[in-house]
């Protein structure tokens, strides 16, 4: 049996394609299973704001201050998840790349085209491992797809507690006095929170806007996974 020469396009034999094939499976296996892991820390940070909120709308004395120490909760949670999506990314990024350059030019034209060298760039990854994405990133799509949401809603639950508990705000100076906490006054703390969803909010557009750029760049030959 002749082997491959390592730098001449060729077409993979009936066992290459075989293992090619498990691969593909056990790519997918690692991906499903560190996917799953992400759906375990979001659920965290839902239950946690669940929590927090029965907490503070338990009756119209309870203090709002729940809702905001979930988020320190909620923010430890999005840096795990992030961590998790990053090694999720590399499952699913090695996936994807046989899915594209393996089984859809079979499927399409019978021709694996080798001599675009993708398996190179495949073997390149499983020799030199490494993250595709940064942690900025990966933080940045967590908080689009998930965290922004949970964050509207304790942000809303927050506003809404000090406007309705324990009486209808009568004018601005109220507001302020009950968004008060110990030594801080509370234009200072609703000015925090304001900036704590802005720069969600700046999170999300800013990976919405570098995500687009990358697909549009991935519409041309590439030489990376990721």
């Amino acid at each position: 049996m002749d082997k491959r020469k390592p730098d001449a396009a060729q077409e993979f034999t009936a066992a290459e394609i075989g293992a090619l094939a498990h691969l593909y499976r056990g790519e997918v296996y690692r991906s499903t299973i560190w996917r799953t892991r992400l759906d375990t820390s979001t659920n965290w940070a839902v239950v946690t704001l669940g929590v927090a909120l029965s907490i503070s709308f338990a009756s119209p004395e309870a203090s709002a201050l729940p809702l905001i120490l979930v988020g320190v909760l909620m923010a430890l949670f999005l840096v795990l998840e992030a961590r998790r999506y990053r090694y999720f990314n590399v499952w699913r990024a090695r996936s994807r790349w046989l899915e594209t350059h393996f089984y859809a030019p079979m499927l399409k034209d019978g021709d694996l085209h080798t001599e675009e060298s993708w398996q190179t760039v495949l073997a390149d990854d499983y020799l030199k491992p490494e993250f595709h994405i940064s942690f900025a990133t990966a933080l940045a799509r967590r908080v689009r797809r998930n965290y922004l949401w949970i964050l509207v809603i304790q942000a809303l639950a927050y506003v809404g507690k000090l406007i309705i508990h324990p009486t209808p705000v009568p004018d601005l100076a109220t507001f302020l006095a009950r968004a008060q906490i110990g030594p801080l006054p509370g234009w200072l703390v609703l000015l925090v929170g304001l900036a704590y969803c802005l720069a969600g909010a700046a999170l999300a557009i800013w990976v919405k806007v570098t995500d687009a750029r990358i697909a549009r760049q991935r519409g041309k030959p590439g030489r990376a996974i990721g």
